[in-house]
């Protein structure tokens, strides 16, 4: 099963200027080598079977009839074959020359595609050779290698797997790419069959330009350019390959190679449809087209699955970035946190804020947050009210945090013991405080919140929420305790990034408070509801209990961000966390995520104002809209198959 994974291929091959004999042989060795891995489709670069920079030789009869002959020999080497081969040559029609692109598969020409734009200023000068594809009629057919062939630019190729779109070079570059109405038709991956020739500054632009196609037409975008062979008279070509999808680059050549190279990956087609369907702009652009406007949709053999693997990495942190891009996130993050509670500050008029802390991750992040707004606005840092409720649970560790923080940031410190109004409460109900069970847990949180929210009508100001998108997701917090806030700014913030965020700050924000944020970070994540062990150590671990929240943020991003099933999330956490957690344990915690998830929702559908900072966000009035009665019973099945 390859759970919507299709395995594509750009090659660059050795080339010889004017020499198809050799140039062919050089391809099938590639496709070869192609066909072993299990490779669906491969792409050679422009012209490739005879050479790019063949300049007044593509007027030599004697060249346009050896082209057709290696043509021929790889139609006839890939009669056996099921992989679909993409090949670059100069295509004869009625007296006119085309350069195009040759789509093949068991010994039969599935269509030829011809260049759209013709690049014909500075080193390029390719309309003093080839004709547009503008310039052929729409119903053009040309007789090649003894079949009968559409020579077209409108026409999309059609596999079990996938559907694909070719263009040639100079397309990419123009205006409006032939891959963006190829897109709009159907197409998931476009391939690109290119000569692009190197000078200083352009491998960075293209990349970009190729990053932001992919993304524009929520594609696959498959590219290959002349390598090592071509002619060094007036220009080089380095023979760079590319794979992208949806703007993330999945594989790429070595730069500036003198050897032949295959670059391999998976696009995921099947996250290509989600985000094709999510986005409703790509549909609407589709229907913008008209009726009138289509593509021919040829269909190729069936191709025989092999054994599949999947080479492509997965990150087991999609929502951590690593090396610059960390810092440029939590840049981005706390910035958009403490600009959303600032704005909501200056529309309440308020001047206070009240937050509960712990000395746990949560609210060490809100606390900053905060911190960061009051700055923004000018306000006195005083005004915030940081509140520590010890309970039955406090360990010394999290309360000396606590208030040392409290104290470092130069904030309002209050403590109010919830020890005696909780025990009083149990009196009040005839529950026994012996028995530690979820009455005993969920008092304590709701008689906290009682305490901020009382507090905030005392001085005026706003409760801030310090629960995180992870919890709300498995509804991992008190139903109107600690899920209640009048401003919650982490709603959007995944526990596994919660933490980088704190390091962020504490190694470049707040570095009075540094050595105690690291300590925050590094202690265990707890409610710290249940007393301390005999010791005074933590003795209620979350992530005991719930599950590592490494693995929950993981299932998260896939189920919310592409709406993946079960067993492909499955597939991909199996093939993130290989040596970390095995499968035994991944299903158990994927069934519990599923299980929570769809029971806790009825928590989400009244959650507190709070800001989206990332592409997955549980709002009720944004991005994720469930009824809390929802039947589970279709995930929980497929988990349990598992």
């Amino acid at each position: 099963m390859n759970y919507g994974f299709v395995k594509i291929a750009a090659a660059v091959p050795e080339v010889r200027v004017a020499d198809p004999k050799f140039n062919v042989q050089q391809i099938e060795n590639l496709v070869i080598q192609a066909e072993g891995r299990g490779i669906e489709a491969i792409c050679m670069p422009e012209l490739s079977l005879t050479g790019y920079s063949c300049g007044d030789l593509f007027a030599q009869q004697l060249l346009l009839d050896e082209a057709e002959m290696a043509l021929i020999h790889l139609l006839n080497f890939s009669r056996s074959l099921d992989i679909i081969t993409i090949v670059g040559l100069p295509v004869p029609y009625k007296g006119a020359l085309f350069n195009c692109a040759a789509v093949i598969q068991k010994g039969k020409i599935l269509g030829i595609v011809p260049k759209t734009f013709l690049p014909n200023y500075r080193e390029f000068y390719e309309m003093r050779w080839f004709n547009s594809a503008t310039a052929l009629p729409a119903d053009a057919m040309v007789w090649l290698c003894g079949q009968q062939v559409r020579l077209s630019s409108q026409q999309l190729f059609r596999t079990p797997s996938f559907t694909f779109g070719v263009e040639l070079c100079e397309d990419l570059w123009s205006t409006i790419p032939p891959s963006s109405r190829q897109s709009l038709h159907g197409a998931e991956v476009i391939f690109n069959l290119s000569a692009d020739n190197d000078v200083v500054g352009k491998l960075a632009y293209l990349k970009g330009l190729i990053a932001q196609q992919s993304a524009r037409c929520l594609c696959g975008y498959v590219y290959s350019a002349a390598g090592f062979g071509e002619s060094t008279q007036d220009v080089v070509f380095s023979g760079k390959a590319f794979v992208y999808e949806n703007g993330r680059l999945l594989a790429e050549a070595a730069p500036h190679s003198l050897k032949a190279q295959i670059i391999e990956s998976e696009i995921d087609v099947e996250r290509l449809r989600a985000e094709r369907r999510i986005n409703t702009t790509f549909a609407a652009s589709a229907i913008r087209l008209g009726t009138d406007d289509h593509l021919a949709i040829i269909d190729s053999a069936l191709i025989s699955q092999h054994d599949f693997k999947l080479t492509r990495t997965i990150n087991p942190h999609p929502f951590v970035p690593t090396g610059n891009d960390l810092d440029a996130r939590c840049q981005e993050i706390f910035a958009i946190q403490a600009e959303g509670l600032a704005k909501r500050l200056v529309h309440t008029n308020s001047k206070t804020a009240v937050i509960g802390i712990s000395g746990g991750l949560d609210s060490t992040l809100a606390l900053l947050v905060t911190v960061r707004a009051f700055d923004l606005l000018g306000l006195d840092r005083r005004g915030i009210v940081g509140v520590t409720m010890p309970g039955f649970g406090t360990t010394d560790r999290t309360y000396n945090n606590a208030v040392d923080l409290m104290h470092a940031l130069g904030i309002t410190t209050q403590e109010v013991s919830i020890r005696k109004a909780v025990l009083q409460h149990f009196d009040d109900i005839n529950h026994d405080p012996a028995e530690q069970d979820v009455t005993y847990e969920n008092a304590q949180a709701r008689e906290r919140t009682q305490i901020l929210m009382d507090l905030a009508n005392q001085l005026n100001g706003l409760v801030i929420g310090t629960g995180d998108l992870s919890e709300l997701a498995l509804g991992w917090c008190t139903y109107n305790g600690d899920h209640m806030s009048m401003y919650g700014v982490n709603t959007g913030v995944p526990k596994t990034l919660v933490q980088h965020l704190v390091r962020w700050v504490a190694e470049r924000q707040e570095t009075a408070a540094s050595a105690i944020l690291l300590d925050i970070v590094a202690t265990p994540i707890s409610p710290e509801l249940i007393p301390a062990d005999e010791h005074g150590q933590i003795k209620q671990k979350t992530e005991d209990l719930v599950g590592p929240y490494e693995l929950h943020d993981f299932f998260l991003y896939y189920a919310m961000r592409w709406g993946f099933r079960p067993s492909k999330i499955y597939f991909l956490a199996t093939k993130a966390f290989d040596g970390v957690y095995n499968s035994t344990t991944i299903k158990q915690w994927l069934t519990t995520f599923y299980r929570r998830f769809f029971s806790q929702q009825f928590k989400r559908s009244c959650l507190p104002d709070g800001p989206k900072v990332g592409s997955v966000s549980l709002s009720p009035r944004g991005d994720w809209r469930m009824p809390s009665d929802a039947s589970r019973d279709a995930w929980l099945s497929e988990c349990e198959n598992l």
